[in-house]
């Protein structure tokens, strides 16, 4: 998909255009061949700054080729996969292509809700000529959106321990392992994208305007305070996942202790009625009670071993 916007400077409102003009934003989403070599060819740029962003294993970088005048940032942003039982949460490569003074473009595989809040005007301040605070407002919402999810995978998490107390069930633990690799993710790319940001704070990517910077510096706090939550919330649900991991198995060898107890108090009426089955000659044989005596007996050494079991803990 291949929408261009620009900012009205006389409305400073921002309307979809169908040529490509100075100043305009270019926003690629999943695009295809053709519309990747239409942007190349109007923008004068590679085709390897925008393949580069759509590679799914693409990590965080910034890549300046001196002869173009061209600047490709590539940063991880959340987003959340549906599938037939959880939702999951990871990160995919978002590139932002600085174009000279004249273009700027952003490249990811699929749509997210970064790209969207701009598409949708929700975002104060905007301009799609003002590059710099551009890439600085999408470094903001990112670690915004970053501190927002962790704050879901936390709720969820509560959600599964307090079903986990009282019933133990696989679905469960398996929202947790998902949980926890989400986590994981989003730890790593966070750190990430830390290096970008401060690379850029730097001044030696893109020049630095006053009320620009205070934006960068808001982003690179957020985005440290979400890599604190992230190992928090990790450190947590490891803790939590050791924890149910004994209690399964704590709950597994009693349940054995049960079964195992349960065989031996049954086994006493059995070897019992096995004895006085066989064809030899057997005390009480000819006696008209002997069946009833025998059950007596059963029934009598049963009770008593029970009794010792339940004395030494073994039938709870």
């Amino acid at each position: 998909m291949l929408k261009i916007y620009n900012t009205n400077i006389e409305t400073n409102k921002k309307e979809e255009i169908k040529e490509f003009k100075k100043g305009s934003w270019i926003n690629l989403v999943n695009p295809s061949e053709s519309e990747i070599k239409r942007v190349c060819e109007n923008v004068n740029i590679q085709e390897d700054f925008i393949r580069d962003a759509l590679d799914y294993e693409e990590k965080a970088r910034i890549d300046k080729e001196e002869e173009d005048d061209t600047i490709l940032f590539v940063v991880d942003v959340p987003v959340i996969e549906k599938n037939e039982e959880n939702d999951i949460y990871t990160t995919m490569p978002l590139g932002m292509i600085v174009v000279r003074d004249d273009f700027f473009i952003t490249v990811s595989l699929r749509k997210n809700k970064i790209i969207e809040d701009f598409e949708k005007n929700k975002i104060k301040n905007f301009q799609t000529y003002k590059k710099t605070r551009f890439i600085f407002q999408i470094l903001y919402l990112n670690s915004s959106y970053f501190l927002s999810y962790l704050k879901q995978i936390n709720k969820e998490t509560e959600i599964a321990e307090y079903i986990l107390k009282n019933s133990m069930k696989n679905k469960e633990l398996l929202k947790l392992l998902s949980l926890e690799k989400g986590l994981v993710y989003f730890t790593t790319s966070l750190k990430s994208n830390e290096i970008v940001m401060e690379k850029t704070m730097r001044g030696k990517i893109v020049k630095l305007y006053e009320d620009d910077e205070d934006i960068l510096e808001d982003a690179i706090t957020e985005n440290r305070q979400a890599i604190e939550m992230a190992q928090i919330y990790s450190n947590i649900l490891n803790g939590t996942m050791d924890a149910y991991a004994s209690i399964i198995s704590n709950n597994l060898n009693g349940v054995m202790k049960f079964l195992t107890s349960i065989t031996i108090v049954l086994a006493v009426p059995t070897m019992i009625s096995s004895f006085w089955g066989m064809n030899v000659g057997l005390p009480l044989q000819n006696n008209p009670y002997g069946f009833v005596v025998m059950i007596l007996i059963s029934v009598i050494l049963t009770l008593g071993v029970t009794w010792w079991l339940k004395k030494k803990d073994m039938l709870n």
